[in-house]
């Protein structure tokens, strides 16, 4: 009996260790692949001075889930911005850094309600996404269709690599 339970006691810790191996997998492939994701939402100074504790209560930070795709002739960005209107996203381009700043709007169907998840952020927000190449401000396009915001940026066209002889 005493046996059994040695080996049972085993068993519990092995599984226990698998899981917070798994867990802990999990959570550094997050914080390094979606790090930069990671975004900041402020609140206005009325918005923290409201009656209306649902948003005060609401997280100020999420992820604004991004990818930047590059092909021969240009590099595409496109940002997840669900519950956004394109109205409310700005974009910028300082040196080869990629701004993207707007704000996120609470809106309540019912005041009379309670919430039991609280995942969303709200706020005016601003992420930097670093770019590649170079590339030409004056012909960049962007395109906001179901939640995703997607900026299409030519690249300048530059020298090819070249080796430079040591003397």
């Amino acid at each position: 009996m005493l046996e059994s339970l040695k080996q049972a006691g085993k068993n519990i810790g092995r599984e226990i260790n698998r899981a917070w191996e798994n867990l802990s997998e999990g959570w550094r492939e997050l914080l390094s692949r979606s790090g930069g994701a990671l975004t900041h939402f402020a609140r206005s100074a009325s918005e923290e001075h409201t009656e209306n504790r649902a948003l005060a209560e609401f997280p100020r930070w999420s992820l604004l889930a991004g990818e930047v795709e590059e092909t021969a002739k240009e590099i595409m960005v496109r940002v997840e911005l669900p519950g956004m209107e394109k109205e409310d996203c700005r974009i910028t381009i300082e040196g080869n850094t990629l701004y993207l700043s707007g704000e996120k709007r609470f809106q309540r169907e019912s005041f009379d309600s309670t919430y039991h998840v609280m995942e969303r952020a709200y706020g005016a927000f601003q992420r930097g996404i670093p770019l590649p190449h170079n590339v030409d401000m004056d012909q960049a396009e962007a395109s906001y269709k179901n939640g995703v915001l997607t900026v299409r940026l030519p690249k300048l066209a530059g020298e090819k690599a070249r080796s430079i002889a040591v003397s």
